[in-house]
């Protein structure tokens, strides 16, 4: 079967290869050079982009380790788990030779490679409908701009591949990183010429689970806030587009206003193909085994049942006391999203956000949440922060308040007259960055939310102002940096120690 490269995971296990081992056919495997021939075969192939974003090493439900675990949200109480390797990342601790982090690159890198063979293959594939194969190639550029995305927040400069990769040379004269800069402007490239195209407005009008031109707009509002937040020149402009995107995908929903979508509701199975605040998520299936959500059980703790009928034996990611303490006394998703176990063997906070306790799901725990990955109270906090970074507080602030009426909490007008909540809370951004905080809980928001809003040295000044205590096992002091980025993993900077340069301070 002849090989498809992945760029770069791997590379320097094929140097070793000679090209005629490489090319062997697989009279069991379907080689690329044969399968890409009727336009089913291209639905199938952006079926398995899709695919390739479920996975825990991806950004599926479980790659909270790689975000959430990174932030101040949650840790785990087990620093011994696999050698320590997964509590290196709370614990600003993580080595360059961390599996776990190999693993997260090596997928994501996975998801853009097959991204890349779709876009180089589909030419050679005839359509009855161009519009069909305009929708395909649309959907297939936005899936390699989201993965770049998480890519270049986490590491920096990366190596960049727009097409697919057939053999050991091209992927060696490839394996460079590239700047930052040079990454976003591609993932602006392939999410503006997906755009242009004629995908619905929301998912509603194609299948829930594909991509639409509201969830294109707000990541590209996204894109463009983040651009603006952390690069001083062409800052205005950078924030103007964010909120030109970002209003767009805030005019393409289909309801009036959140209060109208109760928060649990956001998160219920049974909603999750008719909830209108869901912009896209990866589906799960429940009562499979294969293709079922394990986020309900993961996070159940011993002697509980809320979030699965599953037994624990233990808990899953614990919940930090400084996000506990960060809720407002009255706000009401603090009791739909965390919960006390208070098992001695337990005794922590506990997520029960994510809930499938049902018949259908058993005592195996085989659930069927869907992993969200854009819903509209994400965009509107966006937006509020995008209209602050442009002086236009009042309108910031209206959207500000419409998240918090939903979680039963008084405007923001009204909250400024508290002081426990001035003195917490002194800025406008500080309450933004408070309300994403707890809005967003768990859904891999909160670490990109600080790295946009404070940079390195900025960062470690926020977390060695917490307390220790309400941070857990993981130490605080530890924090330098260096953390702003993760390493780029031991094997791919081995390939080539000056062009696939460590980050510094690994």
């Amino acid at each position: 079967m002849k090989k498809r490269y992945i760029l770069p995971f791997l590379l320097l296990s094929l140097v070793s290869c000679n090209d005629d081992f490489l090319n062997q056919l697989d009279p069991n495997a379907v080689v690329v050079e044969k399968f890409f021939e009727t336009e089913n075969d291209v639905l199938l192939a952006v079926n398995g982009v899709y695919q390739a974003l479920r996975s825990s090493n991806n950004i599926g439900e479980s790659s909270t380790l790689f975000s959430e675990e990174r932030s101040d949200n949650t840790g785990r109480d087990d620093n011994q788990s696999n050698a320590g390797e997964p509590f290196q990342f709370n614990d600003f601790s993580i080595l360059p030779s961390n599996s776990y982090l190999k693993s997260h690159w090596a997928n994501m890198y996975d998801g853009i490679s097959r991204c890349n063979t779709i876009l180089s293959r589909i030419d050679q594939v005839p359509f009855s409908n161009e519009d069909v194969k305009k929708r395909y190639l649309a959907e297939t550029k936005f899936v390699r701009a989201l993965l770049y995305f998480h890519l270049v927040r986490k590491f920096g400069d990366l190596p960049l591949a727009t097409v697919e990769v057939t053999n050991k040379e091209q992927a060696t004269a490839l394996a460079y990183r590239q700047p930052e800069a040079v990454i976003y402007q591609q993932i602006i490239t392939d999410l503006t010429e997906a755009l242009d195209s004629n995908l619905p407005n929301t998912q509603w009008e194609y299948a829930v689970g594909r991509t639409s031109k509201a969830a294109i707009n707000a990541i590209l509002g996204q894109v463009y806030l983040t651009i603006g937040s952390t690069v001083a020149e062409g800052q205005a402009e950078n924030l103007r587009l964010a909120e030109q995107y970002l209003t767009a995908a805030y005019g393409m929903r289909t309801f009036g206003k959140l209060n109208e979508i109760p928060y649990e509701e956001v998160f219920d199975v049974d909603n999750k193909l008719t909830c209108k605040e869901l912009i896209l998520q990866v589906q799960y299936l429940q009562g499979d085994q294969n293709y079922s959500s394990s986020i309900a059980r993961n996070n159940q703790a011993r002697g509980e049942t809320i979030n699965s009928q599953y037994p624990s034996t233990g808990i899953g990611g614990n919940v930090k006391m400084d996000l506990v303490k960060d809720y407002e006394e009255s706000d009401l998703r603090k009791s739909f999203s965390i919960k006390f176990a208070s098992d001695p063997q337990v005794n922590d906070w506990f997520i029960t956000k994510f809930r499938d306790n049902s018949t259908n799901a058993g005592i195996q725990g085989f659930g069927g949440n869907d992993w969200i990955l854009i819903r509209y109270a994400d965009v509107m906090l966006l937006l509020a922060e995008t209209k602050m970074n442009l002086g236009k507080d009042a309108e910031a602030i209206a959207l500000l308040d419409e998240v918090r009426e939903r979680g039963g909490l008084p405007n923001y007008a009204t909250s400024r007259s508290n002081t426990a909540y001035t003195t917490k809370y002194p800025t406008l951004k500080d309450a933004i960055l408070h309300e994403r905080r707890v809005e967003l809980a768990f859904e891999n928001h909160r670490w990109f939310d600080l790295i946009r809003n404070y940079d390195a040295t900025e960062l470690v000044s926020y977390f060695k102002s917490k307390n220790q205590s309400d941070y857990g096992n993981a130490k605080l002091s530890n924090m330098s940096t260096k953390d702003r980025y993760y390493p780029i993993p031991y094997d791919e900077y081995q390939l080539d120690p000056i062009r696939m340069y460590q980050n510094p301070g690994y």
